[in-house]
């Protein structure tokens, strides 16, 4: 199992986020690090935002590379 840890300043940041982000893709995937880091699984956050697990998997990796960064969607 994969989870998320994340350090105080981090999570504070991403509930700040959740909540007042007006990018729908922000707030999802900042959603998603948060339950991850309350131990939900792969498979839980693939059924709860109905995206494949390959791409929780993608964020994840995504989060540890390049922190807030990696939130929006990349141009391209």
């Amino acid at each position: 199992m994969r989870y998320i840890k994340l350090k105080t300043g981090d999570i504070e940041l991403l509930e700040l986020l959740v909540k007042t982000s007006t990018n729908n893709t922000i707030r999802k995937h900042s959603q998603c690090l948060l339950l991850s880091h309350q131990r939900r699984t792969i498979t839980d956050l693939s059924m709860i935002f109905d995206i494949d697990r390959k791409t929780v998997e993608r964020w994840f990796n995504s989060w540890d590379l390049e922190g807030v960064n990696s939130l929006p969607i990349a141009s391209g």
